[in-house]
């Protein structure tokens, strides 16, 4: 296995821990490797790191290594290896295999802010003029490194589309799996709505508080990041930060949600299914992973553009539906961690 860093937990690192058991005898190699953070990591019987490691602050503070996160995959040696599945959004693709090893690639999305996200990453003008000659060696590298794998997956049909825009190949859809132990919690039905997602800027949580902040409804967020403070301040009474929860916390919060809401474009945003899967509708921005997970007057309600007055149409859309929580619970089970182990067994055979 391999993968971009071990430092936090999340979507990503619940695919991670279902192909582990898969494979069970199988290292992690990583950039780097924070176990305080990452203490889910230590299921695995060994992790290997790169030389990326021993640099102070690395761990914590890996966006300002980005230029010497390639070197670091291709130091790696895999000649004694038959099968490397690296599980990317970044440079994890990149690593170099012999011809007698096989490499399944399960992309999370073309390096985001090399991409599709670009723009949103480097709005400042004096950051994005002295980042150029960077991101141009990044950007050409990334297109080599999308090459090295025998095989590309994509997550959904969003990022499928990226891989061929961006790096000119095609791949297989194989959705990544929800997170069974939430199905057993009851929906509650309660008359918060929640946001479950990192506090970065592409993730648009500005965009629920503005709208809750007008509508006076009261409105939970789970997660952390750079974006926090600007967002409490930002915030009024009627919308509480909670930080990081237990996965028990998170069972309950999501079963007595009325709805999540998910204003940013996902590439397929797990939070949707999970959701799902206890019974709660979602109100999605109609872009990206959401086209795959979201059944529009079904499981929950689009919004067509990331604006408050889009938003807001959308929530009272929503409060005048009705959906039933029985239909959510099976039509989340089309994402289960069963199937996800079947369809990737038949690839790995197949291949």
């Amino acid at each position: 296995m391999v993968y971009d860093r071990v430092n936090k937990w999340g979507g990503a690192e619940r695919v991670l821990l279902a192909l582990h058991e898969m494979f069970p005898e199988a290292p992690l190699y990583t950039s780097v490797y924070n176990p305080k953070t990452a203490s889910w990591a230590s299921i695995f019987p060994k992790i290997y790191t790169s030389f990326l490691q021993k640099i102070p602050f690395v761990k914590n503070w890996h966006e300002g290594f980005g230029w010497l996160m390639p070197l670091g995959f291709e130091s790696f040696d895999f000649s004694g290896y038959d099968l490397v599945i690296s599980v990317t959004s970044e440079a994890a693709k990149g690593v170099i295999t012999k011809p007698g090893t096989r490499h399944i690639c399960y992309c999370l999305t073309p390096t985001r802010y090399l991409w599709s996200g670009y723009s949103l990453y480097f709005r400042n003008p004096i950051l994005k003029l002295i980042s150029w000659p960077i991101v141009k060696y990044l950007q050409n590298w990334d297109k080599i490194a999308g090459q090295r794998p025998d095989t590309l997956v994509a997550i959904s049909t969003a990022v499928k589309e990226r891989i061929e825009k961006y790096y000119n190949r095609d791949s297989k859809i194989i959705f990544p799996p929800i997170d069974s132990h939430h199905k057993n919690s009851l929906h509650a039905n309660l008359d918060y709505y929640l946001v479950v997602s990192r506090l970065v800027p592409y993730k648009r949580v500005d965009l629920a508080v503005r709208v809750f902040n007008q509508l006076g409804r009261p409105l939970l967020v789970v997660g952390t990041g750079s974006e926090e403070w600007k967002l409490k301040l930002a915030a009024r009474k009627n919308i509480k930060f909670l930080g990081e929860v237990s996965e028990q916390k998170l069972a309950e919060l999501y079963a007595g949600a009325k709805a999540l809401i998910m204003p940013q474009e996902e590439e397929f945003g797990l939070v949707a299914v999970e959701a799902m899967g206890l019974g709660v509708s979602v109100i999605a921005y109609k872009k990206g992973g959401a086209l795959d997970t979201v059944v529009n007057g079904k499981t929950g309600v689009f919004f067509d553009e990331q604006t408050p007055e889009s938003l807001a149409l959308a929530v009272k859309k929503f409060d005048k539906g009705r959906f039933n929580p029985g239909e959510l619970i099976h039509y989340a089970k089309k994402f289960s961690k069963e199937r996800f182990k079947k369809e990737f067994l038949e690839l790995v055979n197949n291949l």
